[in-house]
């Protein structure tokens, strides 16, 4: 599904910069997330897209431009507000509770969402809402019938479905998924592009990933980045053939 011509903008960065003392990690990158589209971003290692998205998720602060969630001006929101406020993030590196089923890693982070510190003499497991949520994006990330086996348990591809699975449960609008395929085979992979397919059309997702077939297959818009900077945003179509791109970053790909 590809996305509407003028579906909204959910994110937004302009002009984000990030100095590291005399290093500039990230150099005026300007970025829009719609609705029902999958934005990916690519670039070698060192090319400042970890730092992009950290800032996007609210983690480190820019050192120059703003970003803007769902309309509203979040350049200096920390990360747990922008999440309440309709941003999921997943890591490269599994954040799962792997002595805890799928159920109940997805249930925390369920609620998470909606804390309700007055309520804390309240029994968890009867929190209906939470529970609703949990069980409803486990099932969303195709975990439904591994509810109570404990995520520690999980294949490499399960436990990635996880944690967009986690990342669901707090009902986000847009969802930022740093290299979601590392590390998966041939038949994982394809079941975390289906994943993303379906999630496509309620969300606006930024992809960053290494894996360059995948990008192309899923990707509504390409990003590229070198040395911190954008040199090139458009269609896979477009990205695929342009000259700076090929010499920096795809070669003969």
């Amino acid at each position: 599904m590809k996305p509407e011509t003028n579906a909204p903008v959910l994110l937004r960065g302009r002009d984000i910069t990030r100095r590291w003392g005399g290093l500039v990690a990230v150099d005026r990158v300007s970025i829009e997330l719609t609705r029902g589209s999958v934005h990916a971003v690519i670039g070698t290692n060192g090319a400042g897209k970890s730092t992009l998205i950290n800032i996007l998720s609210g983690e480190i602060p820019p050192s120059g431009g703003s970003v803007e969630l769902l309309g509203q001006d979040v350049t200096r929101w920390a990360q747990p507000r922008r999440a309440r406020a309709g941003l999921g993030r997943s890591y490269q590196r599994n954040t799962i509770y792997p002595s805890f089923t799928v159920f109940e890693n997805c249930r925390l982070a369920a609620q998470a969402r909606t804390q309700q510190a007055w309520r804390w003499w309240s029994d968890a497991q009867r929190c209906e809402a939470s529970t609703a949520a949990a069980r409803d994006a486990a099932a969303r990330a195709g975990l439904d019938e591994l509810l109570e086996r404990p995520a520690g348990l999980l294949s490499h591809g399960q436990k990635r479905q996880l944690e967009i699975a986690m990342c669901l449960a707090t009902a986000p609008e847009v969802l930022l998924l740093d290299e979601p395929l590392a590390g998966m085979g041939a038949e994982e992979t394809e079941r975390m592009l289906a994943l993303l397919d379906q999630l496509r059309a309620g969300h606006a997702i930024l992809l960053v990933e290494h894996d360059m077939d995948a990008v192309f297959r899923i990707a509504d818009r390409i990003t590229v980045m070198v040395n911190g900077s954008v040199i090139a945003s458009d269609v896979p179509a477009a990205i695929r053939t342009h000259p700076q791109v090929l010499t920096a970053y795809l070669g003969d790909h």
